[in-house]
């Protein structure tokens, strides 16, 4: 589906609740404290799924932070200060309009953003996600209520300003490695406020600050910017933690971009070969003072045959997610099914 084609539903995985005023706020928090302790009573409120979702899986502070923007406590803990943000900037040695990189961490309820200093990308600030839905784990279908995890490209055309969260960023879920595997959903956002259905909520002046440094960059010319979405932080420690759990290969894989990215700090080449991710180096050389990897002329699926080896992209390549969600054949996902691909992804050289 291409974005932006049905606007009549632009909104309909990440509508806006209506803000209850300071009694019903006071009351929601109050509910929501009382079911945290009282753990039968998520079985009988109505919306029992997704309320049990909230209160019983891995991430804890989502709760918390719940509660806390309930009862008008904000900034949430955390926060950086919103409103000093050229000074932030010129502390870090940074400037408004430098290449941008964002990572998320469902468990820790955390989304990072680094931008270009020099050869390297450094760490801005890390903020607290007000909000989240579902649990540890890819998204798989569409209304399942789950926030993806994976490997994504935004480009001008995912930077919405309408609807009802006017500044919000579009992540392109699902991307080619989603549909090979065949999964559906979309408009899944990075967004304002505190409810979410898949989305992933940061609170308005959160929302604003993340929005203006990626709209900056975009305007001082990085043509997309990679975001990153891990079920936690990829350290050992929490890998065997999670050891025995079915998304553990897929994690794994995961790792390799999330490793990648801690050792060089340069977001990697990523292209999409079969069911996996493949992941490369990305050269500080070959990428541009916009952010931009030089392009080079890639096999597309459509243009496979069977039998071809899957080979990771070349130095030079451009970056093998597409940075908008659009959708491909059935010849070409049954081509990846079978892992018999030359190349691992789909140019990136397309029109944003």
């Amino acid at each position: 589906m291409h974005f932006g084609s049905l606007p009549g539903r632009l909104d309909w995985h990440c509508k806006r609740a209506p803000r209850a005023p300071v009694v019903g706020r006071w009351l929601i928090g109050t509910l929501i404290a009382a079911a945290a302790v009282v753990p039968g009573m998520t079985g009988a409120v109505g919306r029992s799924q997704a309320f049990t979702i909230e209160l019983n899986d891995i991430a804890p502070m989502r709760v918390e932070w719940q509660r806390r923007f309930a009862r008008g406590e904000m900034p949430l803990p955390g926060t950086p200060a919103i409103g000093k943000l050229q000074e932030r900037l010129s502390e870090r040695g940074l400037k408004a309009g430098s290449p941008i990189f964002i990572r998320i961490f469902k468990a820790e309820s955390e989304l990072e953003i680094w931008m270009r200093q020099g050869r390297q990308y450094v760490l801005f600030e890390t903020y607290p996600i007000c909000n989240w839905s579902g649990t540890l784990g890819p998204k798989l279908a569409e209304g399942d209520k789950q926030n993806p995890e994976g490997f994504y490209a935004i480009n001008w055309w995912q930077m919405r300003r309408r609807g009802h969260w006017p500044k919000s960023i579009n992540i392109g879920f699902p991307n080619r490695y989603d549909r090979i595997l065949k999964r559906t959903g979309s408009y899944i956002l990075v967004h304002g406020g505190c409810s979410s259905v898949g989305c992933f909520a940061m609170t308005n002046p959160v929302m604003d600050e993340i929005y203006l440094l990626a709209r900056q960059a975009m305007r001082k010319g990085q043509k997309r910017f990679q975001l990153h979405i891990f079920p936690f932080r990829m350290t050992d420690k929490n890998m065997a933690i999670f050891a025995s759990n079915k998304w553990f290969g897929f994690w794994q894989n995961l790792r390799q971009g999330y490793d990648n990215f801690e050792r060089s700090h340069v977001p990697p080449r990523i292209s999409v070969c079969g069911k996996r991710y493949l992941i490369e180096d990305a050269n500080p050389d070959e990428i541009d003072a916009l952010g931009r990897m030089r392009k080079l002329k890639m096999v597309s699926y459509e243009n496979a045959k069977a039998g071809d080896r899957c080979v990771a992209p070349r130095p030079g390549s451009a970056i093998g997610l597409e940075a908008s969600s659009r959708p491909i054949g059935p010849a070409a996902a049954g081509l990846v099914s079978e892992g018999t691909l030359r190349h691992a992804s789909l140019s990136a050289q397309r029109r944003f």
